[in-house]
């Protein structure tokens, strides 16, 4: 299986979306949310496979998820120019995966507090401030023997005290002893740089797309 293929069957569990149907150009998971209703998967990405999924994805709420075939530093340039106007993109990223086994758990600063739970086939870590607010949280869907991390967030004003590093460890530990053998998840350029120094390795560059106007006559 693929690293693509095994981020898209942890994705749908944790984002409870549907089972991905088979495209020339990879998958379309229905979401079922107002801001994204469906995405396309495009793997192995090139103009003629991003514009045909591009065709088929023609009303409002439909995203593009394009992976390239290797990595690259900027490929919002690439494939915008692919699909022209019409198209805005989120921020690049990074498509990274690693062997799950057992992890030292992190040491929170004096006064927080990690909770973890699993609902399902989802595993959850909360760090709650002194305060009781939240300072981070995660989530890993987990379909077989991989985990797929999701929705990683530090808050802003709790940044910078290894948090995520926390979130992580805590997160494989609980896909591990669910079942996972491997994990793989999407980074941000900011985000890639923390993942690395936890032993997580690069694979390939993606970009997540949605429509800002109805499609032109060109698809």
């Amino acid at each position: 299986m693929s690293v693509v293929e095994d981020w898209v069957s942890g994705w749908v569990v944790s984002r409870g979306a549907s089972d991905p149907v088979a495209r020339p150009w990879g998958w379309t998971i229905d979401v079922g949310q107002p801001a994204q209703v469906a995405r396309h998967v495009v793997v192995d990405a090139d103009e003629a496979r991003v514009c045909e999924a591009a065709a088929q994805a023609r009303g409002e709420g439909w995203w593009l998820k394009v992976f390239l075939p290797e990595p690259c530093e900027a490929p919002e340039a690439q494939v915008c120019a692919w699909l022209g106007p019409g198209w805005a993109s989120d921020e690049a990223a990074f498509l990274m995966s690693v062997e799950l086994a057992p992890v030292t758990p992190g040491t929170l600063p004096p006064g927080y507090v990690l909770r973890t739970w699993t609902r399902g086939d989802v595993v959850r870590v909360l760090i709650a401030a002194p305060d009781g607010s939240l300072a981070a949280r995660g989530q890993m869907g987990v379909a077989g023997e991989v985990a797929v991390a999701d929705q990683i967030l530090t808050t802003p004003a709790h940044q910078r005290r290894g948090l995520g590093s926390v979130v992580m460890r805590a997160l494989q530990q609980q896909a591990l002893a669910s079942g996972a053998t491997r994990a793989v998840l999407g980074a941000t350029t900011q985000g890639r740089a923390l993942y690395e120094s936890l032993g997580w390795r690069t694979h390939t560059a993606f970009l997540s797309l949605y429509r800002t106007t109805g499609p032109t006559e060109s698809y």
